[in-house]
């Protein structure tokens, strides 16, 4: 049913702000912009998914809410959107598995740049089902345009996106038996707990276990990103180039990967970048 992550909202406090962190982080231009239901929206789209930063605007009740969700965070990932080709088929199927989805809605958006229109049909599950952790399901009527690129190196898409949990048996069975992800990995070590892989697309979900004191055992919760790149070098040296703190690169705990991580410029995002080393060729 899912084909793959469409888009991760980020709330972020200062609009300006985050589009401008995440240009230089991406080193690519915004591909959508929008105002509307008491929120300022920019969208990043890049080959395998989409970044939308999301900040409150004016009062009411929408944007009171989120400014009350952030708190004093500078942002927070807010939720995961997937991909469906057929999204009646989808909400039979949440509704099969007791994940209660709203009725089916049809949105409409407007690029304020360019007054291109796109059209999608959306639902989401209860919150209070994928264990605290907001889940919509759309599908597109076409394809959002991609991202221009603004300078050398640029981040070419998602590798991972991270899901802290407390109890590793029912968020498996959510992303796994529920929502159909194929299980790509379930390994556990004594210095990093249990990481679990779910295919979603072409890139993946993982669910970490890192059982901590007094750890909330009902909800999950939506950690980080791994960002992939192409020439790890290069991208580290654009970045510090452009005043951010970033880790040294180093080798990834997945065979053929190195990793670094930004410290900042990212609105409090956990983020990581990643290289995979070319396969080699049969």
């Amino acid at each position: 049913m899912i084909t793959g992550l469409d888009h991760i909202v980020v709330l972020v406090g200062d609009i300006g702000a985050a589009k401008a962190a995440y240009q230089t982080l991406l080193a690519r231009a915004p591909a959508w912009q929008n105002s509307g239901e008491g929120a300022d929206r920019v969208l990043f789209t890049l080959d395998n998914m989409t970044i939308e930063l999301m900040a409150p605007h004016g009062f009411s009740v929408t944007a009171d809410r989120m400014r009350a969700l952030l708190g004093d965070q500078e942002g927070m990932l807010a939720s995961l959107c997937f991909r469906v080709a057929d999204i009646g088929k989808m909400h039979r199927r949440l509704e099969r598995v007791a994940l209660r989805p709203d009725t089916v809605a049809e949105v409409e958006s407007s690029d304020a740049a360019t007054d291109a229109v796109l059209h999608w049909k959306r639902t989401r599950a209860a919150t209070e089902l994928t264990r605290g952790v907001r889940m919509f399901f759309l599908e597109l009527a076409d394809e959002r345009p991609k991202s221009a690129v603004t300078d050398i190196a640029p981040i070419e898409g998602l590798d991972h996106v991270v899901v802290t949990t407390e109890d590793s048996e029912r968020a498996a069975a959510l992303y796994g038996a529920r929502l159909g992800l194929d299980l790509a990995l379930d390994r556990s070590h004594q210095d990093w707990g249990q990481l679990m892989f779910f295919r979603c697309g072409d890139l993946i979900v993982e669910v970490v276990r890192r059982p901590v004191a007094g750890g909330d055992a009902a909800h999950d919760r939506l950690w980080g990103l791994s960002w992939r790149v192409g020439d790890i070098d290069a991208t580290r040296a654009r970045l510090i180039a452009s005043g951010l703190d970033v880790s040294e690169v180093r080798t990834g705990r997945k065979p053929g990967t190195r990793i670094m991580t930004v410290r900042n410029g990212t609105c409090g995002i956990q983020t990581v970048l990643l290289e995979r080393s070319p396969r080699p060729v049969e």
